[in-house]
């Protein structure tokens, strides 16, 4: 059956971090989540004044953050020992696990920077994991182009002619595709009838039938139920099509954590204020 869009966002402006400019897609009161994903961020601007004071340190716990730089760079740092940088098409797969604190610090480059976070919810039995990365360059994300032209770039998971992402997780299965479309093109994707997911526009506009409405350049839809979809582009196209099987437990989220519980968040605060992370 073919997934079709049950619900179509355009985000909510807002600021993170010291003031960091950005569009909240999912974690909102618009679209509070869709599990296992629990917020998803995009950040984009020619101005440095939007993001120059950037994520100084700040803790976690209880899931996984996901950033994707398309343009520009962003310098991460942390009480492990661990920093770098993800350059321009590179991603960072942080899980917090049982606790991290990091800073974020974005750079502009030619100009522009712009990028997406997302978090991504960890099941019970691995929220309090031994923090861990996997960090990968643009060059080592690997990609494949169909007969059309079409260009998709594979950070998590498998297409179907096999591709794999670097990016593997085990109980969620994330699958994370930048997908770039030709002007006409038409591509029809499996996905897993368990797994839940969306389609957010870079740019261009996509439609998952030729009768629907298009999802549009900075808009998120939300995919309903089915086991494939059917993307048309009359333009060309960009978009990033990620989805994960459901963890279906409660979520207990305060600030910087998600837990099951809110005694488990209450302790989460503490073990941060009490330098236990």
């Amino acid at each position: 059956m073919q997934r079709q869009i049950q619900r179509l966002v355009t985000g909510v402006a807002t600021s993170d971090g010291a003031g960091v400019k950005l569009t909240r897609m999912i974690g909102t009161s618009q679209l509070g989540h869709i599990d296992p994903f629990l917020m998803l961020d995009c950040f984009e601007s020619d101005q440095p004044d939007d993001y120059i004071a950037g994520f100084p340190s700040h803790p976690h716990r209880g899931f996984e953050t996901v950033t994707y730089i398309l343009n520009g760079r962003l310098r991460h740092k942390d009480n492990h020992g661990h920093e770098g940088v993800i350059e321009e098409g590179g991603i960072q797969w942080m899980t917090a696990g049982r606790g991290i604190i990091h800073s974020e610090m974005p750079e502009q480059q030619q100009g522009l920077l712009k990028g997406f976070q997302l978090w991504v919810n960890l099941p019970a039995k691995d929220k309090m994991v031994a923090p861990r990365y996997q960090e990968y360059s643009a060059a080592q994300i690997p990609q494949e182009t169909d007969p059309q032209g079409n260009c998709i770039r594979v950070i998590a998971g498998q297409t179907p002619h096999q591709t794999i992402g670097p990016i593997q997780t085990a109980d969620t299965q994330v699958s994370y595709f930048d997908i770039s479309l030709v002007a006409g093109a038409q591509m029809q994707w499996p996905i897993a009838a368990d797994q839940s997911g969306f389609i957010y526009t870079i740019n261009g506009s996509v439609r998952l039938s030729p009768e629907t409405s298009p999802i549009q350049a900075y808009q998120l839809a939300v995919l309903g139920e089915g086991d494939s979809i059917t993307l048309h582009a009359t333009q060309p196209s960009r978009i990033l099509l990620i989805t994960g099987r459901s963890i279906r437990e409660p979520i207990a989220w305060g600030g910087p954590f998600v837990m099951n519980t809110r005694e488990q968040v209450l302790q989460a605060f503490d073990d941060f204020q009490n330098h236990r992370f």
